[in-house]
């Protein structure tokens, strides 16, 4: 699948993800397979620009891959600013938010509230198109609620105003991630448009990923809370796509190395103590299949120091030869 002029390495990508998507776990996913890894969410509006938060989201040039950087909010202006903003600190796509479901960005009409104002989101996708010299992709939802899914309508607005790739996920933002995704919609929006489709929503295994691609006729497909604890999920969908075998799942030495090094970076991106504290998120989801009874992440969770965490999740790996 190409983006513009990039064309990227597999159709499984990482989902942009809040407080998740961080540079760190970002490459790393890149590493296992991900064709294409978009950044957590970055708002529009300068005046937050000067935090501690905004300033390691503005961090792109020292990515490998190609740099994929989501910006969200509601004014036309701001939001060309940002893109432009970005484009100087080394973003090679611009992502426009309008499927966040939280009530703090929708309150601005900003993520999946624009969906309610077609025209709105004519004017943002323009200004940004506008503005940058790369390509702008979307990331929607199918609608507002069940009874304003215009899912199909906003796709040909975002295809007639320069966008170049679209995300979709499979729910309205009054779903939020309750229920199931339906692929209904993303099969209309792929019929109804040329540019590149990508499915996103409960894609958590092999079989789903052949599934909604076969079903939908997407171009590619956007993992998101399956890939938290799992970043080796992207080799296993891109073999599984390529070949219809299974890949061997990786040894316990491989998820020692992979999460050792995983809390490393972490460490070493956020500093010692914002990193040990990102540390325990990530830990919790890689250990969710192994460590049933919680008494290890329990542990783990009240340390305070890198030291500790990287000795506590060596000893906990060296008690399981």
């Amino acid at each position: 699948m190409n983006i513009g002029p990039y064309q990227l390495a597999s159709n499984v990508m990482l989902a942009p993800m809040a407080g998740i998507t961080d540079q760190p776990f970002r490459q790393l996913c890149c590493s296992l397979g991900a064709g294409l890894a978009v950044s957590e969410m970055l708002s529009a509006n300068p005046k937050v620009w000067k935090t501690e938060k905004s300033k390691r989201r503005l961090l792109h040039s020292a990515e490998a891959g190609v740099r994929s950087v989501q910006i969200a909010g509601s004014d036309p202006d701001e939001m060309a600013y940002a893109a432009q903003v970005n484009v100087e600190h080394g973003a090679q796509i611009i992502d426009i938010n309008m499927g966040c479901p939280a009530k703090k960005v929708n309150k601005k009409l900003a993520g999946s509230a624009l969906l309610k104002e077609p025209p709105q989101v004519e004017r943002i996708v323009k200004a940004v198109v506008d503005a940058v010299n790369i390509p702008v992709t979307l990331k929607i939802r199918t609608g507002w609620c069940e009874n304003t899914r215009n899912g199909v309508e906003i796709a040909k607005i975002a295809e007639a105003n320069g966008i170049q790739s679209l995300a979709v996920h499979g729910r309205t933002r009054c779903d939020f991630y309750k229920g199931d995704a339906e692929y209904d919609t993303i099969k209309a929006i792929k019929k109804a448009i040329s540019i590149p489709v990508v499915a996103n929503g409960d894609i958590t295994t092999v079989e789903t990923a052949e599934r909604v691609l076969s079903y939908t006729g997407a171009d590619a497909i956007m993992i998101g809370r399956a890939a938290q604890g799992r970043p080796w999920i992207f080799r296993e969908m891109n073999h599984f796509l390529k070949t219809g075998t299974y890949m061997s799942a990786p040894s316990m030495e491989e998820k020692r190395s992979i999460l050792i090094g995983h809390v490393k970076e972490l460490h070493k991106f956020y500093g010692d103590f914002m990193g040990v504290r990102f540390a325990r998120k990530h830990v919790s989801w890689y250990m969710q299949a192994h460590d049933q009874d919680k008494a290890f992440r329990s542990i783990f969770n009240a340390l305070e120091s890198t030291n500790e965490q990287l000795d506590a999740l060596n000893l906990y790996f060296d008690n399981l030869t």
